[in-house]
This record gives C-alpha cells, sequence and structure tokens, in this order.
C-alpha cells in the first residue's frame, strides 16, 4: 500500500471513520519510519533511533516525506533537554526539513511537490526532521526554489538562511562593499562559514574570527580575507569603546565577543546578532550606539514572516548561493549524528551537518 493510502486510513481512524478492525494495524505498521527519539528517563535525557509511525505526527495540511535534514546548536540543544527550545518530551529533534510532498489538504501544495520546512516550531515542539516524515501547517511549508537541490537547500538550511538574512538586514541600514571590512564570529561554525561564503561572493572584505587557528586555510577557502583569533577581540572589561576596525558584522557569539565587536564597529555601522553561543547576555555601555550611531540588529529566523523567507531563499538560490557549499558540508546518516550532538554544543564542529534520510 502506498503512503498516500496509508495516510488516508489513518486520517479516516483519527477522525472515528474507521476502527482497528478495518486494517489499522496494518497499515500504521506499513507507515512507520525511523526517527531520533529523546526520552526523559529517571531524570536524565537519552536519545536512540525508533520506529515511528504517521500516527505520532500532529494534525497539519502537509505530510512530507523527508530526504535531508541537518544538525543545528538549537537540534543539539533540543535533543540534550532544553526546555527553553522544548517543552514536551519524548521529542524528535530537527528544526529544518527537505522533501516530497506525500499528501496535501492545501490547494497551494500537491503530491509530488519539492518543498522546504524550518524553523516556527518544526523540531522545537512538534516532531522534526530528524524523522523520516513530518507533517506540518501549509503556512509553514515553502516550494524549493529554481536554482537549489533538495540537498543543497539542507546544506544551506537555517543556518545559511541566517548569514543571509543578517547580511540582508545590514543592507538595508546602509553597508555595502565600498562600506568597508564586514566581520564574522565563530566562523567555522554553521552561520559562519556560510556568513563568510556568502559576504565573499557579495564582494565584500570579510575577516573571520575563529577559535580555531589550525582552520585558517578553511575561512581562506571560502573567501575570508583575514582570519583573526577570537582572543583578540576581548578587551578589557569597563571600556567603552576600542578602535574602530569593521563597517558592520555578522555576531554568532553574544556575550563579551558581541561587546567588543559593537565597540570596534565604524561611525554608522551596524551589527546583526544572530547567535548566543558564547552567551546571551550582553553588558556594555549606551556609548557606541550614541557616540558612533551603531546599530545592533537583532535577527529571529523562526518566526520570519514566509513573505521574507521567500525573498531571502531566491537570493540563497541565485545571486547569494554559496559555492563552497561542498567545502562547508559533513554528510550523515540517521545513525551516525550522535556523536555529532556533543561536538556542536561543545563549539567543535566546522561548518554543516547534512543529515540524509534512507542512506
Amino acid at each position: 500500500m502506498e503512503l498516500a493510502g496509508i495516510a488516508h486510513i489513518i486520517g479516516a481512524v483519527k477522525g472515528g471513520g474507521l476502527c482497528r478492525g478495518h486494517g489499522l494495524e496494518a497499515a500504521v505498521m506499513a507507515a512507520r519510519f525511523k526517527a531520533i527519539v529523546v526520552s526523559e528517563e529517571q531524570g536524565r535525557f537519552v536519545r536512540h533511533i525508533a520506529p515511528r509511525s504517521l500516527l505520532d505526527l500532529p494534525e497539519g495540511e502537509v505530510l512530507i516525506r523527508v530526504r535531508f535534514s541537518s544538525l543545528n546548536y538549537k537540534d543539539a540543544m533540543s535533543a540534550t533537554g532544553h526546555r527553553g527550545v522544548t517543552r514536551q518530551y519524548p521529542h524528535t529533534p530537527g528544526i529544518d526539513a527537505a522533501g516530497i510532498v506525500e499528501e496535501s489538504s492545501s490547494p497551494l501544495f500537491g503530491r509530488g511537490d519539492e518543498v522546504v520546512v524550518h524553523g516556527f516550531e518544526l523540531g522545537a515542539n512538534i516532531p522534526g526532521g530528524w524523522g523520516g516524515y513530518v507533517r506540518v501547517p501549509a503556512a509553514w511549508v515553502m516550494k524549493l526554489p529554481a536554482g537549489l537541490t533538495l540537498r543543497e537547500s539542507m546544506i544551506v538550511g537555517t543556518a545559511g538562511f541566517t548569514a543571509a538574512l543578517s547580511l540582508e538586514r545590514l543592507q538595508v541600514v546602509g553597508l555595502d562593499r565600498r562600506s568597508g571590512p564586514v566581520l564574522v564570529t565563530g566562523a567555522t561554525g554553521g552561520v559562519g562559514s556560510l556568513a563568510v561564503s556568502i559576504l565573499a561572493k557579495s564582494g565584500y572584505e570579510v575577516i573571520a574570527a575563529t577559535g580555531k587557528p589550525e582552520q585558517e586555510e578553511y575561512l581562506r577557502r571560502l573567501g575570508a580575507a583575514s582570519v583573526i583569533l577570537r582572543k583578540d577581540l576581548a578587551d578589557a572589561p569597563g571600556r567603552a569603546l576600542l578602535h574602530s576596525r569593521w563597517a558592520g558584522a555578522i555576531d554568532t557569539a553574544g556575550g563579551e565577543i558581541l561587546a567588543s565587536v559593537l565597540k570596534g564597529v565604524r561611525y554608522g555601522g551596524a551589527v546583526a546578532a544572530c547567535g548566543m553561543a558564547a552567551s546571551p547576555e550582553l553588558r556594555m555601555t549606551v556609548y557606541p550606539f550614541i557616540l558612533r550611531s551603531v546599530s545592533l540588529l537583532g535577527i529571529d529566523t523562526a518566526n520570519c514572516p514566509m513573505k521574507t523567507r521567500k525573498l531571502i531563499w531566491e537570493k540563497l538560490a541565485g545571486s547569494w548561493k554559496p559555492d563552497t557549499l561542498e567545502t562547508v558540508v559533513t554528510e550523515c546518516a540517521l545513525d551516525d549524528v550522535e556523536p555529532r550532538i556533543a561536538q556542536a554544543l561543545q563549539g567543535r564542529l566546522v561548518g554543516r551537518v547534512l543529515i540524509a534520510h534512507g542512506r
């Protein structure tokens, strides 16, 4: 039995139209798929690969067979029981998913459409892309932009979308290629790597800041004009301003690093803050904002409106499409995600981890 038929049976059962005597067990068994499930057991969170069925998925207009997902910092937090990300367990993480529509009650999508879903509550509070299927509201779904394959869309994923949205916001407040160098912190991470790539392709002079000096060659391959160490950004606590060094910045770290970055922005420049890998706190004076007219731009991707999503993804599929996707990606199967979760939380991953279903 094909999945669409199974989905109809299960839908009828959930709606009260069928009972188990009408073959529900067979339908559910046939519709099983693999997923990483995070559970709380005796006060600790454990992860395992388990069979799931369509009955485990929430209501939604679009059922998608997932072909690719990815590992993001937010996924790693969800996978280790972070209640600020995921409220209820057992749970399947994966804030990114790209795949094929198997069933849709929305006129916007038909069976066989290639689609991308990321953000909203996917992988946070409803089962995400670390499972073989997701069911979501149609308002969360976007057709795959021309110019990207499903695989490429998940190498980009939330990380690349965040980088591109950051650049778009910086451009809105006046940053252009003539403004001066642009700093990227956490440059070897997923967001940082793609930010370096997109900025360099767009003609900006990129300064990449990292705590991994052994990755200088990697960053230069992505297009960084220069590489500095993370420790070189630090300043003595209490200094209100630093020497003006960059016209703008994309910061993935937060905390003292973000404070130092803001203190070193040139007059009229801006910083897009899109992460908090180092710390969610920001302790500093208002002097950069008052005396140098610096702008601090907050970047949220989870609830970004669909109109803006489509605009950014069209750029990512076109003039902003990184030429370095194969440089930044490490591909793995669902079975191989486990050891990479701790690496993500410890900041030891380089580039993007692509999860391929069905390998």
